[in-house]
């Protein structure tokens, strides 16, 4: 007999310490910690909490924003890495899967850094990271392009569980992957942006976003949003004073808790810090499916084909013909190679 899972979820807004990795780790530990307090067997965190958001690029030129850019790298972590490895440990010690967004640096490439989701199992695993497939505008000064090859749907004690940052819940084909896969349990991870074009609410567009999915995909959406501390809008205002007025724009973050009807659970949050929590039943998952199962029987797979490439993309592939098991056997081996009629020059 089918059996689906039971269970509350949280959904944090909150802001990082900008740009302070060690602190921001903490405060997520302590977050997890509260989570896990209420109940809670999942929570997710904002898109890059770990350490914080480029907002330069919004406010600045570039040539002005490139001291913030290298703050920020030196600020990001690596993973597998110390700071991960923490918050798995707190993800263990209370019994919560975790979904938290960081900067990656690419431990190959200095000053290559990723938009990136991480995604923490109860048992304090770390089941994948997903890198931002495409930065959004003015993101593109700052993050790399991801890959697909964790473009993927998790089994988790919550249930099939994907994840999408910011406006990666815009792109169809991404989504419809997730979905394509199992997905019973998205998170979608977002961050406050007041510094869009003036006629755009961003609470509003973040809630249609994730409504969207819900309702498509009969699924359950997690939504976390950071928020932007006076600690952030005062470090950009020393490069730019008119930041003050821009980033203290209301109507920027929401989070919340979405039913596979696309309506929400409980009341979400505008703007203010806090964690959202409600109980999910993945068995509501079903009925609606009834009426539209896109990756089912609502569909005409003869006549739509979605190929995801999924292979790791990367600077360079070396193709070493022999591997020798010691320096001394590659000595010998180009020595037995060498013409002998030819003298060494």
């Amino acid at each position: 007999m089918l059996e689906l899972p039971k269970f509350k979820a949280a959904a944090v807004q909150a802001s990082p310490v900008f740009l302070d990795t060690d602190a921001t780790v903490d405060k997520v530990c302590d977050l997890i910690a509260e989570a896990a307090s209420e109940g809670a067997e999942i929570v997710a965190f904002p898109e890059v909490f770990v350490a914080g958001y480029p907002y330069w690029n919004w406010l600045m030129t570039p040539v002005q924003g490139s001291s913030w850019f290298e703050k920020l790298v030196r600020s990001a972590i690596e993973i597998p890495g110390p700071e991960i490895a923490k918050i798995c440990s707190a993800a263990k010690r209370h019994k919560i899967n975790v979904v938290v967004g960081v900067n990656e640096r690419n431990s190959n490439s200095l000053a290559t850094i990723y938009n990136t989701l991480v995604i923490i199992s109860d048992e304090g695993k770390l089941l994948s990271r997903h890198r931002k497939l495409v930065p959004t505008w003015a993101e593109k000064l700052t993050w790399a392009p991801g890959d697909a090859s964790d473009l993927k749907v998790h089994q988790t004690s919550v249930g099939p569980l994907g994840v999408l940052a910011c406006g990666e819940n815009t792109n169809t084909l991404a989504r419809f992957s997730l979905l394509a896969q199992g997905e019973l349990l998205h998170v979608a991870s977002y961050i406050a942006l007041p510094v869009a074009p003036a006629n755009y609410d961003m609470a509003e567009a973040i809630k249609v976003r994730a409504s969207a999915h819900c309702f498509e995909g009969k699924v359950f959406t997690l939504v976390s949003c950071s928020t932007i501390s006076e600690d952030i809008i005062e470090q950009m205002a020393e490069s730019h004073p008119e930041a003050k007025e821009t980033l203290r724009r209301k109507n920027s973050a929401f989070s919340g808790i979405i039913g596979p009807d696309g309506r929400l659970i409980g009341e979400p949050l505008i703007d203010d810090e806090g964690i959202v929590y409600a109980e999910i039943d993945l068995s509501k998952c079903i009925q609606p499916r009834q009426m539209h199962d896109i990756t089912g029987h609502y569909n005409r797979f003869d006549i739509f084909d979605l190929r995801v490439n999924r292979r790791p993309q990367q600077a360079a592939v070396f193709h070493d013909a022999v591997t020798p098991a010691s320096a001394a056997e590659a000595i010998d081996l180009v020595q037995t190679t060498q013409d002998p009629n030819t003298d060494d020059q």
